[in-house]
This record gives C-alpha cells, structure tokens and sequence, in this order.
C-alpha cells in the first residue's frame, strides 16, 4: 500500500523527460497537483479525497448509461439543456440561463475565468492554506498568487485578504468551506468581503461543499449575486451528488462576463453522459435524496469531530465532507500511522492531514487510529 504516484502497473511513474522546446518559466516551476492517494489492495479506507462515501444514485446512473449509447454523437456544445435546468434549480435567486458557464469540474472553470480576466503580472489574493489547486490555476494564467495566511482557527481572514489588495489585484477568490482546514464564511463575512473588493476586482467565491454545511450562520454567495456584478460563484457535482467521475462544474456570473468564460471554455468540454447525469441529478427526486445523504455525511463528520475533540485534539470547525488535523512537522508521520492502520488520508507536510468523512465504519477506524497517535495531539 502506497500512496506515491504509481503507473497502470503499479510501479513508481518514471521521472519525466527533458522537453524538446523551452517552457515557460511559470509553467516549468509549476507545483505538480497531488491527488488522493488511491488503495493498493483490500480493506483499505480511501479517506484521502473529498468523495461522497455513497454510490450515484440509480437515478442518475440509469440517465449517464442511457446516454452512453449515443456517444459517437457530440454532445451539446454549451450543454444549454443543462444550464437551464440549472437556472430552474437557482429560480429563487432569479439565475438566468445566461449567467451559467459549464465545464469540465470547477477546477477547469476557474482556470478559464483566470483565463478571462488576468494579463500577466496581475495578482490574484487567495486565502492559505486552501485548495492547492489556486496556485497552480493563477500561475497558468499568467498571474501572480498573493497568498494570506488563514487565521489560527483555519477560517479566512478577510480584512486581510481585503488590505492585500493594490493596484495589480484582479481577482479574489474564497472557498468556503475552504479545503482543507473546514470553516466556512459567515453571510456577514462574506457580504464584508464581496463589499470591499475594490472596483475593478472580481471575487471567486467556490462553494463546492455547501450541500454539507449546517451552521445557519454560513452565508450563500448567491444571495448576494444579483446586486454584485463583480461576483462569480463556482458549484460542482463532484461532491455531494457522487459524481465525482463525471467532472462537471458550473459558475455563476452576470451575463457579460458569463458570456465572456464561456468563450474560453474547451468546445464539448462536459461529455453526453456527464450532461445527462447532471441533470438527472438535480431532479427533485434526486435532490431530496442527495440532501438526506449531505445530512448523514454531516452528522457523521460531527459525531467524529466531538470524539477527536474528547481525545484531546483541537480540530477546528468542519462544514464540509472532511475535516483537518494539524500536526506541523508531524504530518507526514501521522499520516504514515494513518496507512498503517489502512486508512488512506491527504497529507499537508510540514501542516497536517485532511480526513474526508466515509462509512460510520471508515470512521470509527479513523477514531480508533487518532486514539492510538503517540504524537502531540494539536
């Protein structure tokens, strides 16, 4: 069981060669991505990425297989079909069809509104530690991350995110619950941040595990949509409707700007059965379903995060599907404890190890290995 990088037949992936032309210098320095690392065996918890521990509904997976039959055709371009079922689903934030963009996951969409706005040498301000993807994004934009660390608790710190802003900020983005430290923005922080942008500066709020938050006080960026053409909200499928393999996303924005991502996006960038699935999935069948698999998620994540609490552990607040251990220079020990107990986690070395919440039995695992951690339990 390992969790390096391995190739189809499981031996270590071979360094790669030499390019044949120069890169850019951005490029070549980029930092790879690393993904959860996936189980080598049997009886192994894959804890190590923000999946849905349940399978895609029969809904849902009779919608992809039906569609499946007719791919030797395109699908939709610009998956309208899907963007005005989605626009139905947000009717009561008065979304329009023409203020969604679909991609390929979220991921691909923010790096087409990257893509959009930023020149080189402009600076996009993002919370750290956050998704590790941003940095990788805003550097193959040609623009410069302005990273502001999170404060103790994990949460963002939004008058300093707002006070590292200056002349070449062209973007802020927010993810909220921010992977992987957990805590979501309050509606009073998140107004205070989609305020105080100056002009000019568009904010990125990625919500892509809102399905799972519970705290009333956690606001909705699209509550605040209508009256902040500089806003952008990003949602995704991969998390709370188990379509993680299906990589569809969609941004929400004012129809210019909507209009404008939308012609940097990859022509057919979201295949026919990922069209298919989505819209299955948003069905109010399937909502009612994937809202009462959120609320089991959500209490599983609760009743664990009280247990680390009474086992001495200082966790701070989760709203999302995984939560967060920091343990310093100890990360990558502890995480190596984890593997030996056959679970799987994301290690942060040199800050700590995000756990996603899986079965109660992945869980009580999990408890059982963090009781039996030898280290100084941050």
């Amino acid at each position: 069981m390992s969790s390096t990088s391995t190739s189809a037949m499981g031996a270590a992936a071979p360094a790669p060669a030499t390019p044949a032309v120069p890169l850019r210098r951005d490029i070549a320095a980029l930092p790879a991505y690393v993904p959860g690392a996936r189980p080598q065996g049997e009886g192994i918890a894959k804890l190590s990425s923000n999946e849905l521990p349940y399978p895609v509904q029969d809904s849902v997976l009779a919608a992809l297989t039906d569609a499946a039959a007719g791919v030797n055709r395109y699908p939709e371009m610009t998956g309208q079909r899907l963007a005005e079922a989605l626009a139905s689903r947000h009717a009561e934030h008065g979304i329009d069809p023409c203020q969604i963009v679909l991609g390929n996951g979220s991921v691909a969409l923010i790096q087409h509104l990257l893509d959009t706005v930023c020149e080189p040498g402009d600076e996009v301000v993002i919370p750290w530690r956050s998704f590790e993807a941003y940095p990788i994004c805003i550097a193959v934009a040609g623009a410069r991350a302005v990273r502001v660390p999170v404060t103790a608790e994990g949460r963002h710190d939004v008058p300093a995110m707002l006070a590292a802003c200056g002349p070449a900020t062209r973007v802020i983005m927010a993810c909220t619950p921010n992977n992987p430290t957990g805590p979501a923005l309050t509606a009073a922080e998140l107004e205070a941040l989609v305020d105080g942008a100056p002009d000019g500066v568009l904010v990125l709020v990625d919500e892509a595990y809102l399905d799972f938050v519970t705290d009333p006080a956690v606001g909705n960026a699209l509550d605040l949509l209508a009256d902040h053409p500089g806003l952008v909200v990003s949602r995704t499928f991969s998390k709370a409707h188990a379509l993680a393999g299906m990589r569809v996303g969609y941004l929400m924005a004012e129809p210019a700007l909507a209009a404008a991502i939308c012609s940097v996006t990859t022509p057919f960038g979201v295949s026919l059965p990922a069209q298919a699935a989505a819209a299955a999935a948003i069905a109010p069948p399937a909502l009612a379903e994937t809202a009462g698999r959120a609320r089991a998620v959500a209490a599983e994540r609760d009743r664990v995060l009280a247990a680390l609490r009474d086992q001495g552990w200082t966790v701070p607040d989760a709203q999302g599907n995984f939560y967060w251990l920091e343990a310093g220079e100890e990360a990558a020990r502890l995480a190596a404890h984890f593997e030996a107990a056959g679970i799987l986690v994301r290690p942060f070395v040199g800050e700590g190890v995000r756990v996603s919440v899986g079965t109660p039995e992945d869980n009580e695992r999990v408890l059982a290995a963090t009781a039996a951690w030898p280290g100084k339990r941050a």
